[in-house]
């Protein structure tokens, strides 16, 4: 199993510190390293504790390609986190250009764009087609054959297409057709389409994965992604983030209690 970004480290600014999103959060400003050690590593914690300003700023650092959105290095969202990557040195054990950046929404995007696309591909086959009538077979062959190739593409990736299926299914179905073994996989919240049976199925891929040497970085509110045997977990609900064992972790506390006794909880309310 392998372990490709080893570390990032945060250039230090002068001590007063510029007053500026993302640096004036308080996780960044207490930021000093992260080392990854495992496979496998999850950023946890309350939204608006800075685990997906990290992980936005570490695919910046690294110059991750995104699915479903610009490139890190022109999407406008992340222009104020660019300046933050800007400061973050990384430490290899073995460079990777291969994996991707994911964002649950750059999912559903993405989901949107296939399904659009594979319309407008039929359409200008049927048009192409009509155009052709009148000339020989062979010619009707040849304007028609750039569509067929490319809707025979999308129909070995994604079968009858992403929009035919469920969103956890679909999300399932894209995350395996675009791996590549050796990768830097960075996935932000990938839980939010997926049942807890889909995490279950999703926690399963990613063994397959990192026995093909892929190395993840996860931010998830999932309980269940958290148990991924032998996995790191930082939370960043203390200042700066710590290591914490799954059995210590607020959200599965909670989860767990929960469960045991819903009706209290939801009394209380």
């Amino acid at each position: 199993m392998t372990v490709h970004l080893r570390s990032i480290a945060l250039h230090r600014w002068q001590e007063s510190g510029p007053d500026i999103f993302p640096f004036n959060l308080p996780m960044i400003r207490a930021f000093s390293s992260l080392e990854f050690t495992a496979p496998v590593t999850f950023f946890v914690g309350e939204n608006g504790s800075g685990k997906s300003t990290v992980l936005e700023a570490i695919a910046c650092a690294v110059g991750s390609i995104t699915i479903g959105s610009e490139s890190v290095s022109t999407d406008k969202t992340l222009e104020d986190i660019r300046k933050l990557a800007g400061q973050l040195r990384c430490t290899w054990s073995k460079r990777t250009r291969k994996g991707f950046f994911l964002r649950a929404e750059d999912f559903f995007g993405y989901e949107k764009k296939q399904a659009q696309l594979r319309m407008e591909l039929k359409q200008d086959m049927m048009d192409a087609d009509r155009e052709s009538r009148g000339r020989s077979a062979l010619a009707a062959e040849l304007a028609t054959l750039p569509y067929r190739r490319e809707l025979a593409d999308m129909q070995q990736r994604y079968g009858e297409g992403l929009e035919a299926h469920s969103h956890g299914e679909a999300f399932l179905a894209l995350f395996q057709s675009r791996f590549v073994p050796g990768g830097l996989y960075l996935l932000d919240e990938p839980e939010a389409p997926l049942s807890p049976i889909r995490q279950m199925a999703m926690i399963s891929i990613l063994r397959e994965m990192i026995e093909q040497d892929a190395q993840f970085i996860i931010v998830t509110h999932s309980p269940i992604l958290m148990a991924f045997p032998r996995a790191v977990i930082y939370n960043f609900d203390t200042v700066p983030m710590q290591k914490v064992n799954y059995q210590d972790l607020e959200h599965v506390r909670l989860m767990r209690d929960f469960l045991d006794n819903p009706e209290a909880y939801i009394n209380r309310l």
